[in-house]
């Protein structure tokens, strides 16, 4: 007999104990949270979406590695090429991406897949998991390639105001997540895993990478840094994914526990997003308090307005800020990668090829 996990996952539900004769699980057991069915039946599926999502995760593989840093180096090193804020922008957004992902993934694999109990959606966050050790290796590609002091790097959420008080932000939802006694199936912890998931999804990872995601691209588009860029790219890329996936999860857990979605907690939603959108603000404010890369922090404040409405929207709440535009309108074309595909090999080739992308 298989011993059930639900002790040993700290109250999830999950694979039931294997009896001969038991009735087949049907289509129509499954669900996102507090699922009794057994979590080895894969299919038929439910959520069609989710699987579909795995699938183009896997046609969008990518190494860091295959990035040509050459130039990076060369440009990094010639003093007469960047500014001071220039550096300053690029290595404390590199400060915050790389230890933030590690939180990321730490989160995912350690909190949030113990309570979502659907197997195609376990399905997709296996894929994720091992995109979010992609990109902290993406990161590390990048600031060994530059010989960037490492300790300097990954101790800036310590260090750095606006890097600590996103980094304390983000820890604040993912503590009862984490803790091994919490359990779902009353509607207040259902609401906590709900609102931990938006903040982990929406939040964390829809809003606190943007702005370095906007700064890192600017040196590309002016054609510099461009294997940095490049690698950013396709991070963004992957991020986008991960954004849509988390919102879908997020509506059908609204749509299959409708009593968790009061008007009380929309209102306190809209506040985190709101509080959070203000964090991400204060970060371009410490990043560049001089205007560089042709950006000013003004641009970033009506960004993040915009961002925050759109997040908002995507999740069925009424937007925050009023009339606010995006004054980075290519920023959606830049998520968007020609695929090209090697017939001999059958995968997509898209991402092995350095110096790719057109920045013009």
């Amino acid at each position: 007999m298989l011993v059930d996990v639900q002790t040993n996952l700290g109250g999830v539900i999950g694979l039931e104990n294997i009896e001969m004769g038991a009735a087949r699980i049907r289509v129509d057991d499954k669900r996102i949270i507090n699922c009794r069915a057994d979590l080895n039946q894969l299919f038929p599926l439910k959520y069609d979406w989710a699987w579909q999502k795995y699938l183009d995760a896997c046609a969008n593989h990518w190494m860091p590695q295959e990035m040509n840093m050459t130039n990076d180096l060369a440009t990094w090193k010639d003093s007469n090429i960047l500014t001071e804020d220039e550096r300053i922008i690029f290595k404390r957004a590199l400060g915050f991406f790389s230890t933030a992902d590690s939180l990321v993934a730490n989160n995912l694999v350690l909190a949030v897949y113990r309570h979502i109990t659907n197997p195609e959606c376990r399905q997709y966050l296996l894929r994720q998991a091992f995109e979010e050790a992609l990109h902290t290796h993406s990161y590390t590609h990048i600031i060994e390639s530059l010989n960037l002091d490492e300790s300097e790097l990954f101790n800036m959420y310590r260090e750095i105001p606006s890097i600590h008080d996103k980094a304390v932000w983000s820890l604040k939802y993912t503590q009862s997540l984490a803790d091994p006694h919490f359990k779902t199936g009353t509607v207040a912890t259902n609401q906590t895993l709900l609102r931990d998931l938006i903040a982990f999804y929406v939040i964390f990872e829809g809003i606190f990478f943007y702005v370095g995601f906007v700064q890192i691209l600017s040196f590309g588009r002016r054609n510099l840094m461009t294997g940095s860029a490049e690698q950013i790219q396709y991070i963004l890329r992957d991020e986008s994914m991960h954004l849509n996936f988390g919102i879908d999860i997020i509506n059908q857990i609204k749509i299959e526990n409708p009593d968790l979605w009061t008007k009380e907690f929309q209102e306190e939603i809209r506040n985190m997003i709101r509080e959070a959108a203000e964090l991400e603000y204060r970060y371009a404010e410490d990043t560049m308090p001089r205007g560089v890369l042709g950006l000013n922090v003004g641009m970033f404040k009506e960004y993040m307005h915009f961002i925050a409405n759109c997040r908002c929207m995507q999740i069925g709440l009424k937007p925050i800020y009023d009339d606010a535009e995006n004054p980075f309108g290519w920023m959606s074309e830049v998520i968007d990668l020609k695929k090209e595909k090697n017939f001999f090999e059958t995968r997509v080739t898209e991402y092995q090829t350095g110096g790719a992308l057109n920045w013009d």
